[in-house]
């Protein structure tokens, strides 16, 4: 748009000197020709047709003098091809300059003067507008990693936060257990030990209601301990401890949400766990796949490595184990052998 406007007012000064002819129909031949080669010259502007315009143009001034009054114009685009040179043909024109009038040769030079200056002053804009369209996307490149950093930075935050949280719950739970528990459970005897040895009728009563009131406050100190022990238990991260293994390459795939019964993930881990136990001590396989996911209506579990087994020891008490944890959450799961390798595949019903 610049070298639009810029032309503009070149073609404005050329057209001044066209004026000054004292021949009625040449200077607008002349005119027609120089806009059309200077609009040609900047369509196919960086090729190699526009340099053959603009020097056809200027050699044309030899034959037709009254083209000099145009050759500000082609200055113009000869400049911005970055090849001044390409007007010197005009040169063969020097003959004939007293066919021009001395107004037309100074429009001329002063046109040429203005071409000049306006390609300079357009060139150091572009070079501005260049330079600063850089740095804003330079400065735009690193926004957007300052952003993708921050928000790594944050992830890490929340994740500290979220494991200095379980185990500040594992330690309550701890002490909870270790104080509080042993104290109610010391109580508890105590009561029982005062009930056996009461004859008085009267504090029967009240003994047996302590009793209760402490049995009820040690149910409820267990269930509170034992749901804070599960809120503590970081699934994924057990997971991915478990498969720190140097005889195996190891992936866990884990697609699950956070509110997940603090059952299932005991026993998805405890299950998890003795299926990388037994690859580890059993399987002659090089890869071991851990998949844990969360459907809809059911949690899934996949242990699955490449080892060469021929049968399945039913009576061994890791398998039993894992079965008997299964059932206890509702699950079902299931062992198979093949030459492939040895896969262990459970599931676990939601909770309606």
């Amino acid at each position: 748009m610049n070298r639009l406007l810029e032309k503009s007012a070149i073609l404005t000064i050329c057209l001044l000197g066209f004026a000054a002819s004292s021949e009625p129909v040449l200077p607008v031949a002349a005119l027609l020709l120089a806009a059309a080669a200077s609009a040609c010259a900047q369509l196919f502007s960086g090729k190699a047709a526009a340099p053959v315009i603009i020097a056809g143009c200027a050699l044309l001034c030899g034959v037709m003098p009254v083209m000099l009054c145009a050759l500000p114009l082609l200055l113009y685009d000869a400049l911005c091809e970055r090849k001044w040179w390409l007007v010197l043909p005009a040169g063969f024109a020097a003959a004939r300059l007293p066919e021009l009038s001395q107004m037309q040769l100074l429009i001329t030079g002063a046109g040429m003067l203005t071409a000049v200056i306006l390609y300079v002053r357009v060139n150091r804009l572009e070079t501005a507008v260049g330079k600063l369209t850089a740095l804003r996307d330079e400065i735009t490149e690193k926004n957007m990693q300052l952003t993708a950093q921050n928000r790594r930075l944050a992830a890490a935050q929340d994740n500290e936060i979220h494991l200095a949280t379980l185990k500040e719950r594992n330690r309550i739970a701890r002490e909870i257990h270790d104080n509080v528990g042993h104290m109610l459970t010391r109580s508890i005897l105590q009561t029982g030990a005062l009930q056996i040895v009461n004859h008085d009728d009267a504090l029967r009563e009240p003994l047996d209601a302590l009793k209760q009131t402490l049995d009820g406050a040690m149910t409820s100190i267990r269930e509170s301990v034992h749901n804070l022990h599960d809120d503590s238990v970081d699934l994924k991260k057990t997971l991915e401890e478990l498969l720190r293994t140097e005889q195996f390459s190891a992936e866990l795939h884990y697609d699950a949400g956070t509110q997940i019964p603090g059952a299932v993930k005991l026993c998805v881990a405890g299950v998890a766990k003795e299926g990388v136990s037994n690859a580890v001590r059993h399987s002659d396989g090089d890869r071991l796949t851990v998949i844990f996911r969360e459907h809809p209506a059911f949690y899934q579990l996949l242990v699955e490595d490449n080892g060469t087994h021929a049968e399945i020891r039913r009576g061994g008490i890791g398998l039993r184990n894992m079965e008997d944890r299964a059932a206890a959450v509702g699950g079902h799961i299931s062992f198979s052998a093949s030459e492939q390798g040895f896969r262990i595949f459970m599931t676990i019903p939601k909770e309606q």
